[in-house]
């Protein structure tokens, strides 16, 4: 008994204020809602991600230098062998 109260409930809000009207409000829950999920799961873990690409940037940098010294030795040591 007590789902079809709450439908009619629903039904006289729609009836009394209108569709959009309650509609609107519904999408302002629904705004609210993703806003305070974003706000407390994502963004934590978008900066803890964010932290990661940051060091694993760092690492590639590191290894490019490497590279770079590992083929400037290798290229002095074939131009002092052809000598």
């Amino acid at each position: 008994m007590d789902l079809v109260s709450k439908h009619m409930t629903v039904t006289t809000i729609i009836q009394d204020y209108g569709f959009p009207v309650v509609a609107m409000f519904f999408l302002a829950y629904f705004i609210w809602f993703l806003w305070k999920y974003i706000t407390k799961e994502i963004t934590p873990k978008l900066n803890s991600t964010s932290a990661t690409l940051i060091k694993l940037i760092d690492r590639v940098r590191m290894l490019d230098n490497d590279l770079i010294r590992l083929e400037t030795k290798v290229r002095t040591f074939r131009n002092s062998k052809k000598k």
